[in-house]
This record gives structure tokens, sequence and C-alpha cells, in this order.
């Protein structure tokens, strides 16, 4: 498994990292047997890098991954966690699947920005984790806080950057706006973008990947599938966490029906495309069995043609100066 650096900070990931929302209960329940023997599989495929954050099941996927890294070599995986919701105790008893999780609702989420907030998060966090360190921390969807992140968060961050506790420091969510505010007004290492750089959608090309890629910043992709819609175009299947809508159905069935003409799964085709890019590091993708990190790892290993992109380019999915992956050697 390829590796890249994050940005200038020296922290490396696998070109396909492990993302942990789903093993912290996404949607649906994940028996803690399940969970370990994905992540087992996952370290068994050489996948090193792993990202968690306490809004994944109210601190359920954090307790997993530490649980599944302890006794393995800690300077031989990169870890990041996420600030910006600290975890409070709430008795109130139901679930939190209204929040997207199937756990107990033993804890409420309280949005905090500030310094402070982002030391007592990551500190938690490393209890949940059973680490002494995080490899790096990242601002979790300040969408609604943009100001208080700039201006009490990120310094708080850039702090711990420079004493050696986290190795490196970024912004994590499925809007490019902040995040290229973020590339451009301070001294970051890392995007995380959801779901804006896609084989379906390049959002991110017209602003944050130019900018991330002229300062040397390293980008991870996550959401490669939009909610699955890549994964499986069918009517009903999600997008956005919603419905998808006709036209854009109609246009994930354009693109299955291009990548299947030249013998590639879409699935394939959708988690090569971000590579094409220079300023892509690696792409985040879950799981929730084993069987489904080992089909995540065959996939990326497919071979994909050099025609397939110039076929999407001629049919106008994709644009013509759109960065495309070389094929593998």
């Amino acid at each position: 498994m390829r590796t890249t650096a994050l940005g200038g900070s020296g922290v490396r990931v696998t070109e396909l990292a492990f993302g942990t929302a789903g093993i912290g209960n996404l949607y649906r329940p994940v028996t803690d047997e399940a969970a370990a023997a994905t992540l087992e599989a996952a370290w068994d495929a050489g996948i090193r890098a792993f990202d968690t954050a306490p809004h994944y099941g109210l601190g359920l996927s954090e307790r997993r991954l530490g649980a599944a890294l302890r006794g393995r070599p800690r300077d031989a995986c990169t870890v990041s966690t996420k600030v910006g919701r600290l975890l409070v105790p709430d008795g109130g008893g139901g679930d939190d699947l209204a929040n997207g999780f199937a756990v107990p609702a033993t804890h409420r989420r309280v949005w905090d920005f500030s310094a402070d907030g982002v030391l007592r998060s990551l500190e938690a966090s490393l209890g949940r984790l059973g680490l002494d360190r995080v490899d790096a921390v990242l601002l979790h969807d300040p969408d609604d806080h943009a100001e208080q992140a700039l201006r009490e968060a990120y310094p708080a961050l850039e702090r711990l950057r420079g004493e050696g506790v986290v190795g490196a420091i970024g912004i994590g969510m499925n809007q490019c706006a902040v995040p290229a505010r973020f590339v451009r007004e301070t001294d970051i290492d890392v995007v995380l973008l959801a779901g804006r750089y896609t084989l379906l959608e390049q959002e991110g090309l017209a602003d944050l990947l130019p900018a991330a890629a002229a300062r040397g910043r390293g980008v991870l992709v996550g959401g490669v599938f939009n909610s699955g819609l890549l994964a499986d175009p069918r009517p009903g299947a999600a997008y956005n966490y919603a419905p998808v809508p006709q036209a854009v159905l109609d246009r994930a069935l354009r693109l299955k029906a291009v990548t299947e003409r030249h013998g590639v799964p879409l699935r394939a085709a959708a988690l090569r495309f971000p590579f094409g890019h220079p300023a892509v590091a690696g792409v985040l993708t879950g799981a929730r069995s084993a069987d489904e990190v080992r089909d995540a790892v065959h996939l990326l290993r497919c071979a994909v043609p050099g025609a397939l992109w110039d076929d999407l380019r001629a049919e106008g999915l994709l644009d013509h100066d759109t960065p495309v992956p070389k094929p593998r050697c």
C-alpha cells in the first residue's frame, strides 16, 4: 500500500485510509466482533491510516479503533481524530438515530471550537482510544462556526503541533469554501474533503484543490461513492443523505455504462478517480465487515485504462481539463 506525506508534517498516510464511522454504528448496528474483524482485515491488507471522531457513535468508533490497535506497533500507523463536538453525559435515554448512529443516547453533542474545547475534546478522545498521542487532529464540520474555529480552535491546534503533541493539523468537511479559506489563511497540513471531489461531481476543482496543490497541502478524499450512489446506482438510492434526484441518478447510470463497457466496475473507477489530482494524498473509505475491506482493496488495485477516462470526456461526463489518474503499472 503506497504512502504519502500530509503536507510538510512528515505524517504519512496509506493511499487507502480507513474511515471508522461505519464501525461507530452509522445507520445500523455493527457488533464488537464484526468491528474487530473489520479492523484486523484492514491491517492485514496493509492499511495503516485510520480516521475517527467523537461524533461517530458517541465515541464508539474511537473505543473500537483503540481496542484494535492495542498491542500493534504504534509507529507503524497513522491515527487521526477530530475536534469541535464535545460529548456531554445525558441520561435522557433513547437512541442516537436522529444523528445517524444506532447507539444508546448516553451523551449529547455540544459544539465547541474554543481553545479549551479543543483541549478537552482531544483529552477525551485519547482516553477512549487508549493512546498517548494521535498523529493528526482535524476541525470537524465548522460550517456554522467558521470564525470561532479560525480564531480560537486553529491557534490551539497550531500550538499542539508546535509542542509536538500532534504531528499534523487540518479540517474535515463536506463543503469546499471553508476548507479553501483555511488553506489560504492558516498553516494547516491536510484537508479531509467528503463527497465534493468524486467521479460524479468535482466541486473541489474550482478552488480548494488548486489552492491545496499550490501550497503543498494534502487532501484526503472521502465519500467517493456519494452516499452509496456510485456503489449501486438505482432508484431510491441515497445521495447527500436523501433519495437521489432522477437527473443525478441518470448521470450515475451513464457513468456505470461507460465503466462497464471497459470491464471496470463503477466502484473501482470511483475509488481510483481522485488520484488524478496532485493534491490528493489518499482516499478515505469505510467498511462494516472484513469482506468489505478486502473488496475495497481489490477495487483499488483494478486496472483502469486511460481509454475509460477518454470515453467519459467524450460523453460529457468529465470536463476535458479534469485531471485523471495515469494507468498503474
